[in-house]
């Protein structure tokens, strides 16, 4: 049983700079975790990231893990896709299991990762089957005021508004995304991205709920892929060009799963009191 201490020990990871800190819990416990997520994401006088996740067993098997996810803000989420790829990295190479096909636990359901392992016994990409994206609960508006086209309502286990433009670098995305996110057709507020189809892929920029602007998101990759398949924009397989770097999309259309394809990265690793 994990034992309460007064200092966390903690790994910094990122996919494509979607950063999160790590904790263990299976030897770590933090008793307020919304309270860790804001002090610890904190730039300049904190870690810094994106926001705080959980790693813990789901007690079924070797390869059987949870992931509790927090924003910036201290809010709970349900998915993270950057996320989930760094948890992959961080069970196998720090020995936790020695399976390359991991279930991870979520508030949004099972998702199943599959490991790549090179001959150095390191984890070099990992695909995530994300499940079935959710299209019936579309709402679309146009913000008034602003001339931006309706957009697609795509939930990845979490809620993402896609908004399609013809030049992405025109967008404000701070000042778009802060009021999106708060918009009254999305009662749970939601994730807003922009993209814009080019010959080398789909150019997306993304707000996250309760984190602001981020170099890259996964739910919102997967969310962007689908949303330009269901409009005619691309087919079910994308390349999606993000701040930070490039995912791979795949809408299998056997069963209608989205496989979300990519690396996670191990920053550094250390101690910290917990906040008071």
């Amino acid at each position: 049983m994990a034992k309460s201490t007064s200092t966390i020990h903690f790994v910094k990871m990122h996919g494509l700079g979607n950063d999160y800190i790590f904790v263990d819990t299976t030897s770590n416990t933090i008793p307020n975790p919304s309270l860790a997520s804001i002090e610890w994401s904190k730039r300049h006088v904190g870690i810094g990231s994106d926001g705080l996740v959980l790693i813990g067993r789901n007690g079924t098997g070797d390869e059987d893990f949870t992931m509790d996810f927090y924003n910036a803000d201290g809010t709970p989420g349900e998915m993270c896709g950057n996320a989930s790829r760094c948890i992959g990295k961080y069970v196998y190479e720090s020995g936790m299991t020695r399976s390359k096909r991991v279930n991870l636990h979520t508030a949004a359901g099972v998702k199943i990762l599959y490991l790549k392992v090179n001959g150095d016994d390191k984890v070099e990409e990992i695909s995530v089957d994300m499940g079935e994206p959710i299209l019936q609960d579309e709402r679309q508006y146009s913000p008034q005021g602003e001339g931006l086209p309706e957009g697609t309502f795509v939930s990845m286990g979490c809620p993402h508004y896609v908004i399609f433009v013809d030049d992405i670098s025109a967008v404000d995305l701070a000042r778009l995304g802060a009021e999106l996110e708060y918009h009254p057709s999305f009662p749970e507020r939601c994730n807003i991205e922009f993209a814009q189809v080019l010959p080398q892929g789909i150019r997306m920029r993304v707000w996250e709920r309760g984190s602001g602007i981020t170099m890259a998101c996964g739910t919102g990759a997967c969310a962007t892929a689908v949303a330009a398949a269901v409009t005619g924009r691309a087919p079910r397989k994308s390349h999606i060009v993000m701040d930070g770097g490039s995912l791979d999309v795949e809408w299998n259309e056997d069963n209608n799963h989205v496989h979300l394809i990519g690396p996670a990265t191990m920053v550094f690793e250390g101690d910290i009191p917990l906040p008071e």
